[in-house]
């Protein structure tokens, strides 16, 4: 039986759960029209969770029979969770009203699948694991295929689905694999079990490689990367933008400690697994962009090659592996959340235009949106002293500090080729002949967004100490 101190412990999981109950009833009696009321009351609701996420204590805290926990690792990343979910949910309001969205199921969705991030990000059973995924993942399904009328969305939203389901068979077959060799579900008590063992048994690192392919289906590294550039080409923008981001924090959260917790003693076992998912995806997302002339099909390559530097810091398994991925995450927050803002104001009299080419001469007709997307790709690109360049170095130093050369010389390299195709999208910018400039003015919220992240970027090297001071704390909550 569940006591005060669980429910404690679970409060902002429960406030988002009654408050997406809520805002269901408040959608169900006032219809359509109350989409951007209820927006807005969802990005209130998260900002609420976020306050009480600062305000739980420090100290780790396990509840519901060991299934959940919070400590600072959790805390660091449901604080980008939300931070990410509102600002994809803002840079929809004007989306869905001036593309036929405009219903109110729409933040509801939003909200159901943070709520299964958050789950994911506090799961330390693998039970909890597959309950926390399913939750965010049947959200999202239907969020990918929401715009109705279009073929491309709905396509979107079957693949999603098919692909989606087949990985979490991957990922059960996985739980039930390790289950079975160990004799339990916990992530602490399959520790306890793999106590004194320095190698796994065939059957347990057979079910550790079905839990990381579930896994990084989730995240979208390769070779479980297929669905990505059709559901982010297909999906609605600001949905994409929330793929991007959100789900992708709360799955690689899950990741480090799905792997570091339970099997911290066989950690050369899965260590080469996550080398060889680490490089592929890398090297996928440097050279695949190169030929993409759709922004959002190329930053469904980025996002591949981002995870890929992300999983650098997994490999490593250290808790300074794990700041430098909690460091990239969070300067990927604000360079994608950027760039999606930036390809939402891409919007001509016939409708919204994502080519590359339609960003010709920008710099003239828009300067101030050209500054910001230069900023954004020069960061990804990893050039200093933008955040972009801070994130790499840290993923680097602890792959090399972890003695995996190879990994962090390829992650250098790959890094180079990928510069290329950011690169390319400032020189259509500033040296194209200008095209049909784009509707202007942009709403407030819109530029509220691109100027936050803009300055995170710029003024990320600025307040660098106090950043990674506190990713520190939340990484030793989860390496001590």
């Amino acid at each position: 039986m569940a006591n005060a101190h669980d429910y404690a412990t679970a409060a902002p999981e429960i406030f988002l759960a009654i408050s997406v109950m809520v805002l269901l009833m408040l959608g169900v009696f006032r219809g359509n029209q109350s989409t951007k009321l209820l927006s807005w009351l969802a990005v209130a609701v998260f900002a609420v969770t976020l306050v009480m996420v600062l305000r739980a204590p420090a100290e780790s805290s396990v509840s519901f029979a060991g299934m959940y926990v919070a400590d600072g690792f959790t805390a660091f990343v449901k604080i980008m969770v939300l931070i990410a979910a509102a600002g994809g949910l803002i840079m929809s309001l004007g989306y869905i009203k001036e593309e036929g969205m405009n219903r109110f199921e729409y933040p509801v969705l939003f909200v159901l699948a943070t709520l299964g991030m958050m789950m994911m990000v506090s799961a330390n059973d693998l039970i909890a694991l597959y309950m926390g995924i399913e939750l965010q993942s049947l959200a999202l399904y239907v969020i990918a295929a929401f715009k109705r009328d279009s073929l491309r969305s709905t396509e979107a939203g079957l693949k999603y689905f098919v692909l989606g389901a087949l990985s979490s068979g991957m990922l059960l077959y996985g739980c039930s694999l390790i289950y079975g060799f160990t004799g339990a579900t916990g992530f602490d008590a399959i520790a306890t079990a793999m106590k004194g063992q320095e190698h796994a048994s065939i059957g347990l690192i057979v079910g550790i490689v079905f839990l990381c392919a579930g896994l990084a289906f989730k995240v979208s590294a390769v070779p479980f990367h297929m669905w990505t550039p059709d559901v982010y080409e297909g999906a609605p923008t600001p949905v994409t933008a929330f793929f991007a981001v959100a789900p992708k924090i709360a799955a690689l959260a899950l990741f480090m400690r799905a792997l570091i917790v339970p099997f911290v003693a066989i950690s050369a076992d899965w260590q080469q697994i996550i080398v060889v998912i680490s490089v592929a995806s890398m090297l996928l997302g440097a050279f695949a962009a190169i030929w993409q002339n759709n922004l959002k099909r190329l930053m469904a390559y980025s996002s591949i090659g981002h995870v890929g530097y992300a999983l650098i810091g997994l490999a490593a398994g250290s808790a300074e592996g794990v700041r430098g991925v909690l460091v990239y995450l969070a300067i990927y927050v604000a360079m994608n959340l950027g760039t999606f803002a930036c390809i939402l104001c891409m919007r001509r009299k016939t409708g919204m235009v994502e080519g590359i080419s339609d960003l010709s001469g920008l710099s003239k007709s828009n300067p101030l949106m050209a500054l910001a997307l230069a900023i954004f790709m020069f960061s990804m690109a990893g050039i200093p002293p933008l955040g972009g360049f801070f994130g790499k170095f840290y993923v680097f130093v602890a792959a090399v500090n972890a003695e995996l050369y190879a990994l962090a010389v390829i992650g250098v390299l790959a890094s180079v080729v990928g510069a290329f195709y950011y690169l390319r999208i400032i020189k259509v910018m500033y040296f194209d002949e200008p095209a049909e400039p784009f509707e202007t003015p942009m709403a407030l919220e819109m530029r509220a967004i691109i100027g936050l992240c803009a300055i995170f970027v710029v003024f990320f090297a600025f307040y660098t100490a106090p950043f990674v001071a506190s990713a520190q704390i939340a990484a030793s909550a989860l390496v001590p």
